[in-house]
């Protein structure tokens, strides 16, 4: 595929802006960088050390509390530089914080911004920060993104060292293969710095500004395949080795020795991984640098994530476990029985305990004798009391008055099952790329014969998450539901199918599983699929989700390989 790119594409900027804070613990997600924990209002210091200057439109004079579209409350200012503002927002219709990037409609730079917006909302990968609308409106130009409180900055996690072996290795194969898809589609990055990678709290690598970032900033370039892939090998570099791989420093990084050049990782940090530094060197070298081997450098982040996936695989760290603290003996394990006394010990005397005299005297025979009199009159009593019950209960059972209950065993009976109405449905693919949408009814109507099926994949069972990571289904259950329990009918059995229930605010393609609450998942080797948790989710629209599906042969519409088709769903909560 041809190179090109719908965001103005330009070289990325590799040395940066001035440095970020390093304790900015969450990431802002505004998809702009920032400066010491507030905005970067100066210009922008780029790779070749000359800055450049604001843009001639300055950026809109709005402030906290205006609205966007009736929906979007502007609430806090992150970023105002080069005539562009990035704000903190809350959409009001779905109750949730969002990102707003604002520019005059007159901004030399808006045209671009608004076709790199749609494009990039366009790609629908899970792995990229979502675009979520893009629109003109009152002489305003305004992009809405997802915004993700729980995720941290690549920049805070290097403010606290180097990343060990395991968790680079996953940001280079997960940044590499998301680019890779990306660049399938004609989109490039163009400004992949620290700032632009966000790791969630599930250890999943997101990527923030997919070509809008560039347009923002004007950049563009020739090669914007190569520029890409030579900006994620500063971040492998970066994380191997805390330092940034360019004199300047950026980042809140520290820059290499001036006069140098690129010298590799591990001659600037002991112990780092030596595969994973020789990939980082042959990405940097587009740049002019000389891999340590002989191999050629990467072009392509196509050519990097294959590399990466030939790697043998780095397993994560061993945990590691506090050992427990001395076990303390008890006051009478601390004593010598059982135990043999070292020699030379000197021992305490032995106390004898004198037990009491026995009841001797005329009067403890007489309450001896008492005592046993009162016993044999108990035991006399109750044995007659026995005696009297057993009869009278198989008299009543002679005669029909009485039946035996059912011993109880103090455990209340489990509470039947409440099944939800499904209302609708809608089919679910963040990709962009549907199954089968017009048959999405059939997999809720009471029909057996009727299912919706999905497309026929040729590697499986698993599906390839850099190609398509899942198909599904969401459905709308009318209003919000405890739900807890899902019953799954399948059409194709073998293998496995491997199916999750989330709960999300929307109907909508455009929100990522990444961002949805989990509710249950599971996996079967037959036709039927049974989940269930014990603590119900409250929702209004549930996520089918399947990432697994079996191997099955030519069946009416479709033809032989992985595949899968659902015939009926149900929800059920406990009542």
């Amino acid at each position: 595929m041809a190179e090109r790119s719908t965001a103005a594409v330009g070289v990325a900027d590799n040395s940066g802006d001035e440095p970020l804070a390093a304790d900015a613990a969450k990431a802002t997600a505004d998809g702009v960088d920032t400066q010491n924990g507030r905005a970067a209002d100066g210009p922008v210091l780029e790779k070749d050390g000359e800055r450049i200057g604001a843009a001639p439109a300055a950026a809109p004079e709005l402030h906290s509390g205006h609205k966007l579209a009736r929906r979007y409350r502007l609430e806090e200012c992150v970023t105002r530089v080069d005539g562009f503002s990035s704000w903190r927002a809350m959409d009001e219709k779905l109750r949730r914080a969002v990102g707003v990037h604002l520019l005059p409609a007159d901004h030399p730079r808006a045209r671009s911004v608004l076709a790199a917006a749609r494009s990039s909302a366009l790609l629908g990968d899970p792995r990229f920060v979502q675009v979520l609308d893009a629109v003109e409106e009152n002489d305003l130009v305004y992009v809405v993104h997802e915004w993700l409180p729980d995720a941290t900055e690549l920049t805070a996690l290097l403010a606290a060292g180097p990343l060990e072996a395991h968790e680079a290795y996953q940001l280079v194969s997960q940044i590499s293969q998301a680019m890779t898809a990306a660049h399938r589609e004609g989109l490039a990055h163009l400004r992949l710095t620290p700032s632009a990678i966000l790791r969630t709290s599930s250890g999943q690598y997101r990527i923030r500004g997919l070509a809008v970032n560039a347009a923002l900033r004007g950049i563009t370039s020739e090669t914007p395949q190569r520029a890409d892939t030579e900006a994620i090998g500063a971040l492998l570099y970066a994380a191997l080795t805390q330092r940034w791989p360019y004199e300047n420093d950026a980042y809140g990084l520290t820059g290499l020795p001036k006069g140098v050049g690129l010298i590799a990782p591990d001659q600037v940090r002991a112990g780092v991984h030596r595969s994973l530094g020789e990939l980082a060197m042959r990405a940097l070298a587009n740049d002019g640098a000389t891999a340590s081997r002989q191999e050629p450098a990467f072009t392509t982040p196509e050519e990097l994530a294959k590399a990466v996936a030939a790697m043998p695989r780095i397993r994560p760290p061993e945990p590691t476990f506090t050992a427990p603290p001395e076990y303390q003996h008890t006051t009478y394990q601390q004593g010598s029985y059982g135990r043999p006394t070292p020699p030379g010990t000197p021992t305490a005397p032995s106390v004898v305990v004198v037990p009491p005299p026995p009841l001797q005297s005329r009067t403890g025979r007489a309450l001896k004798w008492g005592v046993a009199a009162l016993l044999i009159a108990a035991l006399g009593l109750g044995s007659w009391q026995l005696a009297d019950t057993l009869l009278d209960h198989r008299s009543q059972s002679d005669n029909g008055t009485t039946q035996d209950e059912p011993a109880k065993t103090g455990d209340d009976p489990k509470p039947e099952p409440v099944k939800v109405p499904i209302k609708g449905a809608l089919e679910y693919y963040p990709d962009g790329t549907a199954q089968n949408a017009e048959d999405v009814a059939n997999s809720y109507d009471t029909d057996p014969a009727s299912y919706w099926r999905t497309k026929v994949y040729s590697d499986g069972p698993d599906m390839d998450p850099s190609f398509k990571a899942g198909v599904g289904i969401v459905y709308d259950l009318g209003s919000e539901q405890q739900v807890n329990a899902a019953s799954i009918a399948f059409k194709y059995g073998g293998d496995h199918t491997t199916a999750t229930l989330y709960a999300t605010n929307s109907t909508s393609s455009a929100t990522p599983v990444g961002s949805m609450q989990k509710i249950v998942t599971g996996k079967t080797s037959g036709k039927q699929l049974d989940l269930a948790t014990e603590k119900p989710v409250i929702t209004r629209y549930v996520v089918l989700w399947i990432t697994a599906m079996p191997k099955s042969g030519a069946h009416e519409f479709s033809g032989s390989g992985y595949k899968q088709a659902v015939t009926n769903v149900s929800f059920s909560h406990n009542s």
